[in-house]
């Protein structure tokens, strides 16, 4: 499972032109699911993800967590962080997770960062989405597990 997060003073999702999700400060979390992917996985990144210390203190510091600042989460579905850009000029995806397996994993995530008492909302699984993201720093970090 990857996640590409990223720190937001605000972001949103619009899917035909319809808001669906929309956050103020906090993360936004791209989410790749790969086939060996199950719960392990979504615990782990979940727990690192609240818990990482990544938005200023009063000193200007990364010091304090999603949980700290009661942040909000924006997770969108992403399989595009699976690409495999070896040959050629096109990239393969053959080592994201099918949908009928990513689909249920990517809702557990979110569900557990909300039982974490976080803010949480999605952008819709297998759409075209627009994602506006408005990266506070900025700050991009890569997690894996």
């Amino acid at each position: 499972m990857r996640a590409l997060i990223q720190r937001v003073s605000s972001a949103a999702v619009k899917v035909d032109g319809k808001e669906v999700a929309r956050i103020g400060r906090g993360l936004v979390v791209l989410l790749g699911v790969g086939p060996g992917d199950g719960e392990p996985q979504v615990q782990y990144l979940v727990e690192k993800i609240a818990n990482l210390r990544i938005f200023e203190d009063p000193q200007g510091k990364m010091n304090l967590s999603l949980l700290d600042v009661r942040g909000a989460a924006l997770v969108v579905s992403q399989f595009t962080l699976y690409a495999d850009t070896a040959k050629g000029r096109r990239p393969s995806f053959i080592d994201a997770a099918a949908p009928e397996l990513a689909e249920p994993l990517v809702l557990r995530f979110a569900e557990l960062l909300a039982a974490l008492g976080i803010s949480t909302q999605t952008g819709s699984f297998g759409a075209h989405m627009l994602v506006e993201i408005h990266n506070d720093g900025p700050v991009t970090i890569w997690l894996e597990k």
